[in-house]
């Protein structure tokens, strides 16, 4: 019999999964690339394809390792995200807040991380009402400074909040093959890809998604199910 684990940790990513943006990243990145003085066009590609990664990585990459013009370029996009969320552009994607509620009236903690800066999560938070939602949230500056597909936010989230014993009883969920790639690469047990943001079901699974779901409404459904299955 396989040993049945209740998955007691949940890591929540947040653009693309818990909230819905409606493409801020992609406005965002040209408003920054415009600012600068840069050809979005010629960048959006690589942009589409690292969506879930640290920004502040995404640059370093697109500008071939200048950390100076990396660090320019991301403090603009920074910038031009918050405008765009104080402008009332993004909401919760539909049924995550009772999702999120429903798991924590289960007893499971959960924590949302973002490839944001900290400035620019706190802005979604205060933006959506989300500041007392959840125990904990995480950029990739609270994990060391390693984003996606590093599992660095999920063993921090399983350090930090100390709920779980065994990495296999966190679940993981996101909308991009580097949240699968993270949530698989820190052992989690359940790691769910959702088809509300930026990559489509064959991706997700060819990084490890032991799940699709149509939307993050559905995952304590899909969790109950798998800890149910023996």
């Amino acid at each position: 019999m396989t040993e049945n684990l209740r998955h007691d940790l949940v890591v929540l990513d947040m653009a693309g999964t818990t909230v819905a943006d409606g493409g801020l990243v992609e406005r965002a990145f040209a408003t920054a690339a415009e600012r600068l003085g840069e050809d979005a066009a010629t960048m959006i590609d690589y942009v589409r394809a690292t969506m879930g990664e640290s920004k502040i990585s995404v640059f370093r990459h697109l500008f071939g390792g200048d950390e100076t013009r990396a660090r320019q370029a991301n403090v603009a996009f920074e910038e031009a995200y918050g405008e765009l969320v104080a402008g009332g552009l993004i909401a919760p994607v539909p049924g995550a807040a009772e999702a999120i509620g429903r798991l924590k009236e289960e007893g499971r903690t959960v924590v949302l991380t973002t490839g944001f800066a900290r400035v620019t999560q706190d802005a979604i938070l205060d933006a959506l009402g989300w500041r007392d939602l959840v125990e904990l949230t995480l950029c990739p500056a609270d994990a060391g400074g390693r984003g996606r597909p590093y599992p660095d936010m999920v063993l921090g989230a399983f350090l930090r909040t100390g709920v779980v014993d065994d990495v296999r009883r966190i679940a993981v969920a996101g909308d991009t093959s580097y949240d699968m790639l993270s949530g698989v690469r820190a052992g989690a047990g359940i790691v769910a890809g959702v088809l509300t943001g930026a990559h489509g079901e064959a991706a997700l699974k060819e990084h490890g998604a032991t799940h699709v779901l149509a939307s993050v409404a559905e995952l304590p459904g899909a969790m109950a199910r798998a800890e149910a299955y023996r």
